[in-house]
């Protein structure tokens, strides 16, 4: 692909999508008004584990306005006595459908918020006072709040399983056993990472109208993964697949939780369906932060070997994950990588990390922005900085001394056992950006601060390296049209969750046709309905995948647009020439403009196939001032430095990157689901659940290289969402124990909030004065 000065590649072009959002013109789901539609809202269990016994409607089917409510019996009843499930879309295995949620409680509570009821009113208010009429029996059982306890077995969630292990995982790479028995230096520490939700700015919603003459639903709102959402809800209602439609509105954000399948993607439409009128449900955000899925939540022993150089040796783990109460949807896909990307960017000979997931009462869990990967670099940069202390090493030498060199590259990942599923990166020159990140960061000069106590706080800094494995298959679909009056209209299979995906795949479709990229008039992505097949926008793999189809379909659109002008001009394909997009000429002169070359619009589809994944990566550092009097840290300084292959616009990875910091600051400083010893969620509300807001991290400075293209597109671009957070953990962690290095404060579990850090505080100046 080539990528020339003023190219629409690499530009930084103004985000197309922008202008409509900001003058209040975008369509959210909730903007979605159809005639005579419902309104929704969902019963939610207020008990964490239990038998259910009654569920009694009358009272709420009898209220004015009230059209229907929905319970498991109804929804038996219209699917033949058997119960839908919802099963896992990525990293299934058979001995894992146990564990999959119905798409409405039946028989067995397993966590407070799962739904009960369905109820359908002609408005949301009277739908809300509706499930106040609805009277529930349920037994309770004794809960399982924690891993400890989930571990334990003395309560089973699911009791023919016989345990509340789900599974066991491993990554495994040579032979960690016995390279420890030898290794001059060993160190094993316990880390956690507490649990965390995403939290767009939009909750979910949906609306579901069906067409019983046709018989054909048409579902608004769906995200990310639209044509498998569009699959499984077909199987779920015995339909083909072509009688489903899923239309994608404007996204407030989605993070990894938006889109996936959850029982009221069953329940929305199942309701339109039993009574013929389009139905719409919002989601509330107390709802969404105990129903959505939650995330993190993971302890791992970690210990490390090396030789007294620094160079390590092995690397060996053993980690719980808390999986909440049902594996649904991506639930099994942190622990995979928690364990896989274990050992990150480094060369690390020997590794054996197992990974339990461990069912308890709590919201079951899914991906949220680099699942796993933030855990498992927050376990490892802890333990190296640990490792570079006791072994009187420099930390940064340390990471250099053991990143994978460029001639290793490409380098294999251990293989995770059971899915017999090897990995390995791309390209990269990972000394490289460590170095720019020391570089801009002015390590030198700002290692002089570590632990000193100025102005009553404590300074401290930092520096750690990732890699993010992005651009997953198995394919992408786009298609090209060449409208009447010359534009050019472009179809993808990729979605839009607020990633700037059009302005991106309106760029590459102005490269690939040689167009300006003004006349790429629209982008329409993720709808069932635009294109044959799509896969949608997961694991950073919208620009990779979608702009190589695109890339494709562009190829095409030329040769369409090239032998229709030949036979215009009675001239071979190959004596046309397409002139500034405007225009096409043949041999003696003639020429005619595109659009009255397509007096009938030219289209073209293309697809791009890979199972090759492309590895970003990089190094981030921080300088942060804690204050030991109340545990508030101010982050005064913090660099990223990224390679992400070919840029396609800088302006949107720029955004991409700093928002992702953003993100894992306030995941590390800020966020918690705490729930109670019976399993109840405590922060509940964003009262309770602190987040971050526009001003609470402005010194943050990002530097996106070129530096080593993928060989695994036509693009050269590799997946770039995920990897400003991946080592947010890690990096802050460590500057905090910089900092307060004096007061042998350990900082190996997150969050490090402010009560949390200060509690830490008091305990260690405890200690020290007992002692």
């Amino acid at each position: 692909m080539n990528h020339r000065k003023n190219s629409p590649i690499g530009a930084g072009a103004e985000r197309v999508e922008d202008p409509r959002l900001l003058r209040g013109e975008g369509l959210f789901v909730d903007d979605i008004h159809l005639p005579g539609l419902l309104h929704a809202a969902v019963l939610r269990s207020s008990v964490a584990h239990g038998i259910i016994r009654a569920i009694n409607v009358a009272s709420a089917r009898e209220m004015p306005g009230v059209h229907a409510v929905i319970t498991a019996a109804d929804v038996l009843a219209k699917s033949g006595g058997r119960m839908p499930m919802i099963p896992l879309r990525q990293d299934p295995l058979p001995e894992l459908a146990p564990f999959e949620q119905p798409v409405i409680a039946h028989e067995k509570i397993r966590y407070a918020g799962e739904p009960l009821a369905l109820v359908v009113a002609s408005g949301a208010a009277i739908a809300e006072d509706a499930l106040d009429l609805i009277e529930v029996e349920i037994d309770a059982l004794p809960t399982i709040a924690n891993r400890d306890e989930s571990a334990r077995g003395d309560v089973l969630l699911f009791e023919a399983a016989g345990s509340n292990c789900a599974m066991q995982l491993s990554a495994v790479r040579g032979d960690a056993d016995e390279a420890f028995k030898t290794a001059p230096y060993k160190r094993l520490e316990k880390f956690s990472v507490h649990r965390q939700t995403a939290l767009p700015m939009e909750a979910r919603g949906l609306v579901a109208a069906w067409d019983s003459k046709r018989e054909r639903f048409t579902v608004y709102g769906v995200a990310k993964v639209p044509f498998i959402t569009r699959r499984l809800l077909a199987r779920q209602m015995s339909l083909p697949v072509e009688a489903v439609d899923m239309i994608e509105c404007d996204v407030g954000g989605s993070f990894g939780v938006r889109g996936e399948f959850y029982p009221e993607d069953f329940l929305v439409p199942f309701a339109a369906r039993m009574l013929g009128q389009p139905v719409k449900w919002i989601e509330d955000r107390r709802e969404h932060l105990l129903a959505t899925n939650h995330a993190r939540d993971a302890e791992c022993e970690l210990e490390i070997a090396c030789e007294r150089d620094g160079r390590i040796l092995a690397l060996r783990g053993r980690a719980r994950t808390d999986i909440g109460a049902y594996l649904r949807s991506t639930g099994a896909t942190p622990s995979r990588n928690l364990a896989q990307v274990s050992s990150g960017p480094y060369n690390i000979p020997h590794v054996d990390v197992r990974v339990s997931l461990m069912l308890t009462n709590k919201t079951p869990v899914g991906t949220y922005r680099a699942p796993g990967r933030f855990e498992t670099d927050f376990f490892r940069e802890r333990l190296l900085d640990m490792a570079a202390a006791d072994l009187g090493l420099d930390r940064v030498e340390l990471r250099r001394r053991n990143l994978v060199a460029e001639e290793d590259i490409p380098y294999q990942l251990p293989m995770l056992y059971p899915y017999n599923a090897g990995t390995a990166t791309d390209s990269g020159d990972y000394r490289a950006t460590l170095d720019r990140c020391i570089q801009e960061f002015d390590w030198q000069s700002k290692e002089k601060l570590n632990g000193q106590l100025i102005d009553s706080r404590y300074h401290g800094i930092a520096v750690g390296c990732y890699i993010e494995g992005g651009a997953a298959g198995p394919s992408e679909n786009a298609r090209l049209v060449l409208e009447t009056d010359g534009s050019i209209s472009v179809y993808i299979g990729s979605s839009g969750v607020g990633q700037g995906l059009e302005t991106v795949i309106s760029q590459i479709a102005a490269q690939a046709l040689g167009f300006p990229m003004s006349r790429v008039k629209q982008v329409r992505h993720g709808s069932t309905s635009f294109v044959k097949e799509g896969f949608g926008s997961f694991s950073s793999r919208s620009t990779v995948m979608g702009g190589s189809a695109v890339l494709d379909a562009g190829e095409k659109l030329l040769a369409l647009i090239r032998s229709t002008a030949a036979q215009r001009f009675g001239c071979a394909a190959t004596d046309v020439k397409i002139v500034e997009g405007r225009e096409v000429q043949g041999l003696a002169g003639r020429s005619v403009s595109l659009a009255e070359l397509a007096a009938e619009p030219l289209s073209a589809e293309g697809t791009f196939v890979s199972s090759k994944r492309t590895y970003s990566y990089g190094a981030h550092a921080a300088h942060v001032a804690v204050n030991p009097a109340t545990g508030h840290v101010e982050l005064v300084d913090y660099v990223a430095v990224e390679d992400v292959g070919r840029i396609i616009n800088p302006h949107t990875l720029h955004g991409q990157t700093v928002g992702a910091i953003v993100q894992g600051l306030s995941g590390v400083l800020l966020e918690d689901l705490v729930y109670s010893e019976d399993a109840q969620l405590l922060s509940g509300t964003l009262a309770d659940y602190l987040t971050a807001s526009a001003t609470d991290f402005p010194n943050i400075r990002a530097f996106a290289l070129e530096l080593r293209p993928s060989p695994n597109n036509p693009l050269g671009a590799k997946g770039a969402g995920e990897g400003g957070i991946i080592p947010v953990g890690g990096v802050i962690a460590n500057a905090i124990a910089a900092a307060l290095a004096s007061l042998r404060v350990k900082t190996n579990h997150l969050p490090l909030s402010p009560p949390r850090l200060w509690s830490l505080i008091r305990q260690s100046q405890e200690k020290g004065v007992n002692a």
